[in-house]
């Protein structure tokens, strides 16, 4: 059994860090899977644990700016940036010094990448610790990421020493991850940080959201993988096409269906009519659906009968960029036109 560890336990959770083991912590995005970053054994832990891909790399997560100086050189563009954005759901890819973190941190790359991440408890947890945390999210590799405590535990319960619980985070979908290694700053993936909010400090920012190749290594997480999958089938409902969902409801009365949609877009397409719909609800519009997506996917996956999940599009203005990042990938990129 792994134990949950309350703010009171950091001393505790920090000493399961130093001998090697592995805690979740919780940030103002999900909630990651740490580990010494210095440790390469340590780090293996965390692959094992998820099931995840070698090759895919992990963000080292610091205390503060001056956590990545030692690994890592610190252009001015990167440190306004830290400035602006940190602690915060900014993650920056860097090259790093040589021999400066194991292969198994970096996929074997000459980069890494960082994050001083917004949450009071996990910062102290990294200060008692006195290492940098590698921090993917903490789920089975493939699966929604993890929002609350439960979510690790149900994933993880049993593979890591415990979960430093700080209750539900705040934002709900990973940080947005800015490649600052090369000539014109990229982001590899979307978040709560936007390209108009880069642009603030940047003069030029690419949106290079592609999947790398099958022989590729990829910079960020995400990148490669299916990722944010639940058991059931997601598909991509357009606003004008909740209609025919409602058609195929009527027509599929023996199968359970799920349905994510703001409020007034169920509502207004009556689709509480239907027996067999389990709604949860978006809110209002993206920045609560980002908020509730991978939770709201979780649930969904526990009841075992639902095998299709219809869930709303938002244009990719502002945090709807990280959402639909998020749920075209949960979706394989599927949309309803897509079930006819």
């Amino acid at each position: 059994m792994s134990k949950l560890f309350s703010k009171e336990e950091i001393n505790e959770a920090a000493k399961a860090i130093n001998e090697g083991k592995l805690v979740s912590f919780p940030t103002e995005t999900v909630y990651g899977l740490g580990a010494d970053a210095t440790n390469p054994e340590a780090v293996k832990k965390v692959y094992a644990a998820k099931g995840r891909p070698s090759d895919n790399p992990l963000i080292v997560h610091v205390a503060d700016q001056a956590g990545v100086e030692k690994f890592a050189n610190i252009d001015e563009q990167s440190k306004a940036l830290m400035d602006k954005f940190w602690p915060g759901p900014l993650t920056i890819i860097l090259p790093i010094k040589p021999n400066a973190l194991a292969p198994v941190v970096t996929g074997g790359l000459n980069t890494a990448a960082f994050r001083n991440p917004d949450n009071a408890a996990t910062i102290k947890l990294i200060q008692e610790a006195g290492v940098p945390l590698v921090g993917p999210s903490a789920n089975t590799s493939g699966k929604p990421s993890p929002t609350k405590p439960e979510h690790v535990m149900h994933d993880l319960d049993g593979k890591i020493a415990g979960v430093l619980d700080d209750g539900e985070t705040k934002i709900g979908v990973e940080s947005t991850v800015l490649d600052m290694s090369g000539k014109i700053p990229s982001i590899l993936r979307p978040g709560a940080i936007t390209v108009d909010d880069l642009k603030e400090i940047l003069p030029e920012v690419q949106t290079d959201h592609h999947q790398v190749g099958k022989d590729e290594v990829p910079k960020a997480p995400g990148m490669k993988y299916k990722h944010y999958a639940p058991n059931a089938q997601v598909y991509i409902v357009e606003d004008a096409e909740w209609p025919k969902v409602g058609q195929w409801i009527a027509k599929h009365a023996n199968q359970i269906v799920g349905v994510m949609a703001t409020d007034a877009t169920f509502r207004n397409n009556k689709l509480d009519i239907y027996d067999n719909v389990r709604y949860m609800s978006l809110g209002g519009g993206p920045e609560s659906a980002s908020h509730r997506l991978f939770d709201e996917l979780r649930t969904f996956d526990q009841n075992l009968s639902i095998n299709v999940i219809f869930s709303q599009k938002f244009d990719r203005i502002g945090i709807g960029e990280a959402y639909m990042n998020r749920l075209q990938k949960s979706a394989g990129n599927t949309y309803f036109s897509d079930i006819n």
